[in-house]
C-alpha cells in the first residue's frame, strides 16, 4: 500500500520531486503530504502554506491539490498556491488550472490569478502583471510596473524585516526591473536611487523617506 510522505519546510524554502516527476517548491514554514506512489486515476496531494508546482503531464491522472478546504485540479501546468489566514491565492503560469470551491469552479489560463477568501467563494480573476510572486523559487524580484507598497510586502515576507513606506503618496510609486540574487541593502539602494528617496535604519525598523 501506499505511505503517505509528508513533507515541511522551515526557515528556507525546499524543492521536492514527487513520485509521479512532478516538482515542487514549498515556500518557507509549509508542509506538504502527498502518497509514496500515486495509484488509482487521480494524483492527490495537501499543501498547508504556500508551493509552486511544476506538474507533469498525465491526462488519464488529473494531479489535484487540497488547500484551505479548496480543491485546485490540473493535467499538466506551472503554478503557485498561497495561503494567508482562510484567504487562497493561485496564480497560473502555463497551462489552465480548474479550482473548485463549495460546488462552484473556475478556470484559470496562464497569468491569470485568483483569491479565494474564507467563505470558499471564488472572488474575481484578475491578471497577474508582474512575477514577484515566485520569488523564493527563482531568487529573483521581477517587478512590471509594480507598484512600491507591493515590493515592499513581499521583501518584508522574503528577509523577516520591518519596511515602512514613511510617505502614503510614494506607496504607488512604479518600478519595472529585475532584482537576481541581490541583498535587501542592494535592492533598497536601487530602489532609493531609481524612485528619489532615502533608506533610514531605525532600531529594527527599515523605513524608505
Amino acid at each position: 500500500p501506499a505511505h503517505q510522505v509528508e513533507m515541511a519546510s522551515s526557515g528556507s524554502p525546499r524543492k521536492q520531486e514527487l513520485p509521479d516527476g512532478s516538482s515542487i517548491v514549498l515556500n518557507k514554514e509549509s508542509t506538504i503530504s502527498y502518497p509514496d506512489r500515486f495509484k488509482g486515476n487521480e494524483r492527490i496531494v495537501s499543501l498547508k502554506g504556500e508551493a509552486f508546482f511544476t506538474v507533469k503531464a498525465d491526462k488519464k491522472k488529473p494531479f489535484i491539490v487540497q488547500v484551505n478546504g479548496l480543491t485546485v485540479k490540473v493535467v499538466g501546468t506551472s503554478f503557485n498556491i498561497r495561503t494567508k489566514g482562510g484567504n487562497t491565492e493561485v496564480i497560473v503560469e502555463t497551462g489552465i488550472v480548474q479550482v473548485i470551491g463549495k460546488g462552484k469552479m473556475v478556470e484559470l489560463h496562464p497569468r491569470e490569478k485568483i483569491i479565494i477568501d474564507e467563505s470558499g467563494l471564488p472572488a474575481q480573476k484578475d491578471n497577474q502583471p508582474d512575477q514577484l510572486y515566485n520569488y523564493y523559487q527563482t531568487n529573483n524580484f521581477t517587478c512590471d510596473n509594480t507598484p512600491l507598497w507591493k515590493l515592499v510586502e513581499v521583501l518584508q515576507e522574503a528577509y523577516g524585516v520591518e519596511i515602512e513606506i514613511a510617505d502614503p503618496s510614494n506607496r504607488n510609486l512604479l518600478l519595472t526591473t529585475t532584482f537576481e540574487n541581490e541583498s535587501l541593502d542592494k535592492i533598497l539602494e536601487i530602489v532609493a536611487e531609481t524612485l528619489n528617496l532615502t533608506v533610514v535604519k531605525e532600531n529594527k525598523k527599515i523605513i524608505l523617506q
